[in-house]
């Protein structure tokens, strides 16, 4: 049986808009986009990464393979969790490593699109 190779940087465009989906990848196996900083931005509103997912529709077990991808590349936990009792009282909060991560990252996007976006309008002059 032959062996199905998935590219993992294809990306799908059915539903997407026009314009560029921004993801580095910053080592071998790490990449950060849309998805980790999304995340990132719905804790930090939150607090909580239950809400966060929820908000974002992630199921729990995705949000928390985020979170662990994350904390373990950087030097510094980006996402630090706390564990509530019977009661609650638990929640999770953007390190300052974290923001500081995602400012970077949202301003490298902004310049991305930014440059793009007169090529976008000319290659939509040349479809049908």
């Amino acid at each position: 049986m032959a062996r199905v190779l998935r590219d993992p940087f294809a990306m799908r465009v059915t539903n997407q808009t026009e314009g560029l989906r921004f993801r580095l990848v910053l080592k071998p196996g790490f990449a950060l986009g849309p998805g980790k900083a999304d995340l990132l931005d719905a804790v930090e509103a939150t607090g909580s990464l239950a809400a966060a997912g929820a908000r974002l529709e992630m199921s729990p077990k995705r949000v928390w393979t985020l979170v662990r991808e994350m904390n373990d590349a950087f030097l510094e936990p980006l996402i630090e969790t706390e564990k509530g009792g019977a009661g609650g009282g638990g929640g999770a909060r953007v390190t300052d490593l974290g923001r500081r991560i995602l400012e970077r990252y949202r301003s490298m996007e902004h310049e991305a699109n930014a440059v793009v976006a007169a090529g976008i309008a000319e290659l939509k002059t040349l479809m049908r």
